[in-house]
């Protein structure tokens, strides 16, 4: 700056359009440059919004899978390391795992917010986290919360009694 005598030991950039050139201040110099200094400074309202959505996908090209002659299964083929399709086949396991659940127990597994199989610490784990979340002294006596504690409570016996059942069966087997 004109008149300063401190040494420039910061740098600010000279322009929009020049970012790697830089000017050198002083610290007081450096933080009034800052201040007053505007990126947008300028351009009309339509290159802001320009220049604000090309930022949000720091300034390269997009397009939507599928276009420019790739298609998403050949992306796959072509995935060495599973990324990709690493969502397909989760999706794929819980499918799975939701056909082989027992009928007679999905509608307990959904209670407790649970999916098969199913361990017995799991179990009570999750039973222990939704009964202290619902009991009605929690809840200032609420009857809902009182009511979905008895549900909660029916799905657990349900499910402890059939692990309990299969137990000795993975025991002896």
């Amino acid at each position: 700056m004109p008149g300063c005598g401190a040494h420039g030991e910061y740098r600010a950039p000279r322009s929009r359009t020049s970012l790697r050139e830089y000017w050198w201040f002083c610290l007081e110099h450096v933080r009034a440059y800052n201040a007053a200094w505007d990126f947008y400074k300028g351009m009309s309202p339509a290159q802001i919004e320009a220049e604000m959505r090309a930022d949000t996908h720091w300034q390269r090209p997009t397009w939507p899978l599928g276009h420019l002659g790739a298609r998403l299964d050949e992306a796959i083929r072509r995935d060495p390391l599973h990324v990709l399709n690493a969502g397909f086949r989760r999706a794929e396991r819980e499918r799975r795992a939701a056909a082989e659940t027992p009928a007679d127990l999905r509608e307990p597994l959904a209670t407790l917010g649970l999916g098969w199989p199913l361990t017995l610490a799991d179990l009570k784990s999750r039973y222990k986290e939704l009964a202290k979340l619902h009991h009605p002294d929690a809840n200032n006596g609420d009857r809902a919360a009182e009511e979905r504690l008895k549900t909660i409570n029916l799905a657990y016996a349900t499910l402890r009694g059939r692990l309990a059942q299969a137990a000795p069966l993975a025991a002896t087997g």
